[in-house]
């Protein structure tokens, strides 16, 4: 059998099953693919950013996720029997943001959402299917199935994990540090006489080897250093009761047990034959400190998604598509100097102040942390996240971000000039005036008054102007996209 589509997606975890779901949101044919029998259960990973839950409302996902989870945006030190440090000023003194903390959800939700999503957009994942060959051409694929079906697309997202075959099929160079830092990792139902609180606490004892970890619902995450390959669920208790001591804790029930070693590595390109790209940790694995993984994966689906939509669907440039790598594989090199710097902190410290230094680097790297100090370019707010605020039309609120669309680029304009424009079919308008105007929308608190703020479909600023030069926004724009064939 043979199918035809617009993106072949290897790999059903949430990078995968969310490239899926935009693609499908901007009209774009997908077939994904997946070794295993069905979405993820339980375990992995355990937070949402700031950040991602903003994206997550671009396409109406967060609504159905956000009551699953927990709200945290306090980190905490334990040591000697009381804390000594509780800390969220990181996330309090976030600007243009309305959900100043972690969402702490497990990844099995995320996905099992997203699954559902694309069973009901008759986009059902591909099971217990993987691939055998691929072969790229000058237009298009093909991807010869382990079961002898064959796929042709015009573009393939390699959202396969660590042990990507997308990488390695096209021998892309992933060279894996290992700090020899070894976890163990516990999900389950507790039983303590410690006072429960919703923070993340951070243990001080000889090092910082215990983080306790709030979930969603009645559960409880223990990340335990071992720094052994070989140890026992007892010792790893053992060492959680050590850390919280005067208290003393047991497991009710374990829901999900495991033991990890941290892997730091950023492929060498996140783009291969001009028709292959990588996302999530087929191109970047790290350490799992910070809850950086799953948002930094979804970004990148994110930011790559929709510049596929404008090639495929108006036939922009293909140069746009070579700035998902120059965007993307800066942010995964912060990523792993963030966490990497975080794990070490634990085991290492020159004044036997672990955790202090531990929390001392969370607040030093919360642009990463939070995601809301993500960038793409240096200078300017060109690059940065469109800031949200809220909006009324009429006595109605609503909030920016709920107007914004991940299938078109947004002008924005600020002010009450009326400018003349030259709208193209992929150029939303929304006008936001500084009073109540009638029926239309307005707001007196906003960063860009007087502004035309020009936003991509992922929510990031791409150029701005004084709101009477807002058609100049898109002739740049429209120089820069439009395919010019020679």
């Amino acid at each position: 059998m043979t199918q035809t589509t617009d993106i072949l997606i290897i790999g059903a975890g949430p990078v995968g099953l969310m490239c899926a779901y935009l693609a499908r949101c901007c009209g774009l044919h997908t077939v994904v693919i997946d070794s295993s029998d069905g979405p993820l259960k339980q375990g992995r990973a355990d937070a949402l950013n700031a950040r991602t839950l903003q994206l997550l409302e671009l396409v109406d996902l967060f609504s159905t996720l956000y009551p699953l989870g927990k709200p945290c945006n306090t980190s905490s030190i334990w040591t000697d029997g009381r804390f000594i440090s509780r800390q969220s000023s990181w996330w309090e003194e976030l600007e243009g943001c309305f959900h100043k903390h972690f969402l702490m959800l497990g990844q099995a939700y995320i996905e099992q959402l997203l699954d559902k999503k694309l069973q009901q957009m008759d986009a059902p994942v591909l099971r217990a299917t993987t691939a055998e060959t691929i072969t790229p051409g000058q237009n298009s694929c093909i991807t010869i199935l382990t079961n002898g079906n064959r796929i042709h697309s015009k573009y393939i997202i390699g959202a396969d994990g660590a042990h990507s075959f997308v990488r390695n099929y096209f021998k892309i160079p992933f060279h894996i540090m290992r700090p020899q830092l070894t976890w163990a990792v516990i999900d389950g139902v507790i039983q303590t006489t410690f006072p429960k609180v919703p923070e993340i606490i951070v243990f001080q004892a000889q090092t910082s080897d215990v983080a306790w970890i709030p979930r969603e619902g009645v559960l409880d995450r223990f990340y335990v250093r071992m720094d052994t390959p070989n140890f026992s669920l007892s010792q790893v208790l053992a060492k959680i009761n050590r850390a919280i001591r005067p208290h003393t804790l047991t497991f009710e029930k374990i829901v999900w047990y495991s033991q990890f070693s941290v892997k730091e590595s950023v492929a060498e390109n996140f783009c291969t034959q001009e028709r292959i790209f990588l996302a999530g940790d087929a191109c970047h694995v790290h350490s799992v400190n910070g809850g950086q993984g799953l948002n930094t994966g979804l970004a990148d689906a994110f930011n790559l998604i929709w510049k596929l939509n404008m090639i495929i669907h108006d036939h922009a440039s293909p140069n746009l598509l070579h700035s998902y790598e120059k965007e993307r594989k800066p942010i995964a090199e912060g990523v792993i100097k963030t966490s990497g710097a975080l794990v070490r902190a634990t085991k290492f410290s020159s004044n036997n102040t672990h955790a202090q230094d531990y929390v001392r680097l969370i607040a030093h790297h919360a642009g990463y942390i939070t995601g809301m100090g993500i960038r793409y370019g240096t200078e300017g707010l060109p690059g940065t996240r469109i800031f949200d605020c809220t909006i009324f039309k009429d006595q109605t609120q609503t909030r920016l971000y709920s107007l914004l669309s991940y299938q078109q680029f947004t002008l924005l304009i600020f002010g009450d000039v009326e400018p003349p424009l030259s709208l193209t079919r992929f150029v939303k308008l929304i006008h936001i005036y500084p009073q109540k105007r009638g029926e239309s929308f307005w707001t007196d608190r906003t960063a860009y008054y007087n502004q035309a703020v020009l936003v991509r479909p992922d929510s990031y600023i791409e150029s701005t102007a004084p709101a009477a030069q807002a058609d100049f926004l898109l002739t740049q724009l429209n120089n820069k996209l439009v395919h010019k064939p020679i």
